[in-house]
């Protein structure tokens, strides 16, 4: 009798092991639970992070933090932050939850994610507000100027007028701009729901584009183009923003020229714009779509740019679920492809 109900406690606990890596394996998160300092269960995050053979193994061989191992084998519930588990320098909630009878449930939270987040968060407060600070500073200074100077020369005034008026226009385009991301970001997790010619959208661009007469614009469209499922808003600010980029650093010399194509690409609608400038080093590239960021600040401003184009367009061709790709080379220019998934409607040409 004692043996069958030794086989039938066997039986509870190994149905009740089972239940519980069930539950454990349900959870998104590394997670584990130790018993009087030993991992009796790992989920499978848990398994991937810290390696296949951790069950049956001290909890120290995992998880090396004092504060951490202290709550821990304390059965202590509690959340703490910690990093360097698997990986140097990768962040991580350790929640500890005492379940009773000496074991603990340990969730590993990664928080990687949301530290980046927050940094992106901290460092665009930061730009924007140096962005607008530069500006701001010789308005208060000119302005200042001629309201405490009461003897200034007419040209002088009209220099400091037109300063003035230059830098209050371009904290408005910085301003535009951050709001213009606002929106687009607002409406990311919305489908847009109008059928666009993107041909009649670039014509309208190229027409409207303050190029230099010493700089052509070479247009080629596709016959039979289909429509794209698009904001024609949002796709008219991402077309101009592709151009005046192109303009201002791609007809620096006489006779340049950008080119502005558009193609079917399969079931997508292909728009390339290409300059002849002086290019983009291969280190910026991965981050001239990020906020203010400038290959060449002093050029930039001198221009006229915000620092804030190609991550609008970015966002643009994120929210209508393309494709982007720039391509550079020092000396001999620059590429932008986006490609936009061609509606299913009818064709536009």
């Amino acid at each position: 009798m004692a043996e069958a109900g030794g086989s039938a406690r066997e039986e509870d606990v190994a149905g009740n092991g089972m239940s519980e890596r069930a539950l454990l394996n349900a959870l998104d998160e590394p997670a584990l639970v130790v018993e009087r300092g030993t991992v009796k269960l790992a989920n499978r995050g848990a398994r991937r992070l810290l390696g296949g053979q951790i069950e049956g193994r001290d909890v120290r061989l995992a998880i090396r933090h004092p504060q951490a191992l202290e709550q821990i084998l304390a059965h202590r519930s509690g959340d703490v932050e910690v990093t360097g588990i698997a990986d140097p320098g990768r962040p991580w909630r350790l929640s500890i939850r005492d379940l009773g009878g000496g074991a603990v449930l340990v969730r590993m939270v990664d928080r990687t994610e949301l530290m980046a987040a927050e940094k992106m968060r901290v460092d665009f407060v930061a730009n924007a507000s140096h962005e607008l600070r530069t500006p701001l500073s010789a308005i208060i200074g000119y302005a200042e100027t001629l309201a405490e100077e009461g003897d200034i020369p007419a040209e002088t005034r009209i220099r400091f007028g037109t300063t003035i008026r230059n830098e209050a226009q371009r904290m408005l385009r910085i301003v535009e701009d951050l709001m213009s991301l606002s929106r687009i970001e607002a409406d990311r997790f919305r489908a847009p729901s109008e059928d666009v010619s993107l041909a009649e959208v670039v014509r309208s661009s190229v027409a409207n584009a303050a190029a230099p007469e010493s700089c052509t614009i070479d247009l080629r469209i596709a016959d039979d183009l289909p429509p794209v499922r698009g904001d024609h808003a949002q796709l008219a600010q991402l077309v101009d923003n592709l151009l005046s980029n192109a303009l201002r650093y791609g007809c620096g010399s006489d006779d340049a020229r950008v080119d502005v194509e558009l193609a079917v690409d399969g079931g997508w609608v292909s728009l390339g714009v290409t300059d002849r400038g002086p290019g983009i080093p291969r280190q910026h590239i991965p981050r001239i779509t990020e906020r203010f960021y400038r290959v060449d600040a002093a050029r930039s401003r001198e221009s006229g740019g915000t620092g804030l184009g190609l991550a609008i367009v970015k966002h643009i061709v994120e929210r209508h679920r393309g494709a982007l790709d720039i391509r550079s080379t020092v000396g001999v220019g620059t590429s932008v492809t986006v490609r936009l998934p061609a509606s299913e409607r009818g064709t536009a040409r």
